[in-house]
């Protein structure tokens, strides 16, 4: 089973997403990886001598083997960066999860916002929440939030309850209800939503977890927006991601006396839009320019393609920026013979489009 052999790769200690990524360009499936001689694996870049004593001691197969009995009554499937379903807009950022745990529909190619904010929101924080999500939702947009207490909570069921699209992204394994007194939002985002997590089944709610997959909710979305954060709060580290993965940043204005207001003030000041009603936003959509503000928004087809692990590595590169060939071999563990290949398999499935002089793009 395919599943087994992904879980254990990721579960050898050194091998970051980075390096599982380039050791599937190299090998193709990770049960060859894991079954290669030391000579081949120390060919690849970042595979140090450790990493090959980790793979050859096999310890990964008793975890892998736990992982996959607990994944089989979890209620929840893996969702690999080659599947089909996979979210493309996660190839923008620089460390894509190889594979996600997911509960729920994973919608494919919407236009999707992140909207986060303080776990202690005021009462104007969370109705304000909840109206631009559920108003958001309502015109098709997928509202991404990371089912925290406060305005992530308010996020969430303000799609819902405009019967519209929402992804949670968790900070803990899948099948960690956190926080507890969400058991029911988190019952109703696995039928009428969708939760994700780069985290193994049982991962608890640890407090560095969730800087790190707030660059997942701001890798899902074309932009971000915050509502009441205070300085140095988490919700202006998923606005940084979002800065750094160009995305938009919008945020909503507080009240200059409360210290749940100076984040959003702040940001602000730096540049984020100033959102006081929901057309803010989704004129800076694409597709918006063209309708008015009572009608769902318009989405272009979606995208679902499979890609092989050697596609995958160079859509990768081609979604961050347009490349010559020559650069896409040098940054790829492929040879210029496999890269000449995987862009015309790419362009079949209408994924890239060839530009001038020999250079790469992906399709619009």
């Amino acid at each position: 089973m395919d599943e087994f052999y992904w879980i254990a790769l990721k579960a050898v200690p050194g091998i970051g997403n980075v390096t599982f990524r380039r050791l599937l360009e190299r090998f193709d499936t990770p049960e060859v990886a894991l079954s290669s001689s030391a000579a081949s694996l120390s060919g690849v870049r970042g595979v140090t001598a450790a990493i090959i004593d980790e793979i050859r001691g096999k310890a990964w197969r008793r975890f892998a083997e736990d992982e996959c009995r607990r994944l089989e009554t979890s209620g929840a499937r893996l969702v690999m960066f080659t599947s089909g379903d996979y979210p493309k807009a996660l190839f923008q950022i620089p460390d894509p999860p190889p594979f996600l745990y997911v509960k729920g529909a994973l919608p494919v190619g919407e236009v999707a916002v992140a909207v986060v904010g303080s776990r202690r929101a005021t009462s104007y924080g969370l109705l304000t929440t909840a109206k631009l999500s559920g108003e958001l939702a309502a015109r098709g947009v997928c509202v991404v939030s990371g089912l925290a207490r406060g305005v992530d909570t308010a996020a969430h069921r303000g799609a819902l309850q405009a019967d519209g699209k929402t992804i949670g992204v968790l900070g803990c394994g899948i099948d960690r209800i956190y926080p507890p007194e969400n058991r029911a939002l988190f019952e109703e985002m696995t039928r009428k939503g969708c939760l994700i997590s780069e985290y193994p089944l049982g991962t608890l709610p640890l407090a560095e977890n969730f800087p790190r997959r707030n660059r997942i909710i701001s890798g899902l979305s074309r932009g971000v927006l915050v509502i009441e954060a205070a300085e140095n709060s988490g919700s202006l580290i998923t606005a940084q991601y979002a800065l750094e993965q160009g995305r938009d940043v919008f945020a909503v204005p507080g009240n200059i006396s409360f210290a749940s207001s100076r984040g959003c003030n702040r940001l602000i000041k730096q540049g984020a839009k100033l959102v006081d009603c929901v057309e803010d936003i989704l004129e800076e959509l694409p597709g918006r320019e063209r309708l008015s503000i009572d009608e769902p928004l318009f989405q272009p087809p979606p995208r679902s393609f499979a890609l092989s692990p050697k596609e995958a590595a160079i859509y990768e590169l081609l979604v961050r920026s347009p490349l010559h060939i020559d650069e896409i071999i040098s940054q790829t563990e492929l040879t210029a013979g496999e890269v000449s290949s995987m862009l015309l398999h790419l362009e079949l499935k209408g994924a890239v489009t060839p530009l001038p002089g020999t250079h790469y793009a992906v399709s619009g």
